[in-house]
């Protein structure tokens, strides 16, 4: 596994938590947003950085939704809230999170293990990491490097690990642009190698007859079988996605260094253990990305 990857499993997980820590729910119902389902804050929370964008705009830069599911949350999310108003909100359901989350055993309301040095530490690696990220082409990592900087160190710790793993992900779209996968047809590759099974998939809104129609386009390429089931030419090209991503991801780890990306890895893996043990996150997701069980510093999922 490539460090640009180990880094990911131990990251990815702790920006996911926006997406379902109660808090984060809390937060996006005092804005007025439906709570009932994750999707019309999950479209509010990481689309807000690009301002009051449009259908066209979330669906190019989230790559895998349906266009028709887009259009459900964008941009009717501005109508209910403004994007600033979205942004502030998401650092306060980020705080209450990782503080709910990082709390010692005592119950410490004053700080407890959102105050420690390692925790600032691993802010500041992060921080480092994230600004020196080239984001041309990468509107999403962009948007998020324009914010300012929260002042406390968990808040910063995420906000960096966001910078990042929206740099990785823009990176990712473009290497699926490379390999002529539109998203429906991303997805169906992906399930095609086992990533997770394509009910898993359905959550990004296509229908069946679409999912049936990127499927025959695959088989006609040769890519995947008559059940679904990924050939080796299929195979191939997934593994190129994979590690044309991890290249392109690699360039701000690169400038922090082997070493400093190391210590990172130790620093969060704590915080990635709370998570995991919190049991927030869906045990099987669209990244392939396992949740079951707390990981050690050898094992990133």
């Amino acid at each position: 596994m490539s460090l640009a990857r180990r880094i990911w499993h131990h990251t990815e997980p702790i920006h996911a938590t926006l997406y379902y820590a109660p808090q984060a729910f809390e937060e996006a119902a005092a804005l007025g947003y439906a709570v009932g389902e994750r999707w019309p804050s999950y479209f509010a929370w990481r689309a807000a950085p690009l301002g009051p964008a449009g259908p066209r705009l979330v669906t190019a830069a989230f790559y895998s939704f349906s266009p028709a599911m887009v259009a459900r949350h964008i941009p009717s999310a501005w109508q209910v809230a403004t994007p600033g108003d979205v942004l502030e909100a998401r650092l306060r359901a980020m705080d209450r999170a990782l503080r709910h989350l990082l709390e010692d055993n005592q119950g410490d309301k004053q700080g407890g293990k959102v105050a420690t040095p390692e925790l600032a530490e691993a802010a500041e690696l992060a921080r480092r990491a994230a600004e020196s990220a080239e984001v041309s082409g990468r509107p999403l990592a962009a948007a998020n490097l324009d914010l300012p900087w929260p002042t406390e160190p968990h808040l910063v710790l995420w906000q960096a690990l966001t910078v990042l793993r929206e740099h990785r992900g823009d990176g990712h779209l473009s290497a699926l642009a490379a390999a002529e996968l539109d998203g429906c047809e991303a997805l169906v590759s992906f399930a095609a190698v086992g990533a997770a099974p394509p009910a898993t998939f359905a959550s990004r809104g296509w229908s069946q007859e679409e999912w049936a129609a990127a499927s025959e386009r695959l088989r006609s390429r040769g890519l995947i079988d008559a059940d679904g089931q990924a050939t080796e030419r299929g195979r191939r090209l997934r593994d190129q996605v994979e590690r044309t991503t991890d290249r392109l991801a690699a360039q701000p780890w690169r400038a922090l260094g082997e070493e400093r990306c190391e210590r990172l890895i130790q620093l969060v893996t704590p915080v990635l253990g709370a998570v995991f043990q919190a049991g927030l996150l869906p045990m099987t997701t669209t990244l392939g990305i396992a949740t079951v069980k707390a990981p050690d510093e050898e094992e990133a999922a």
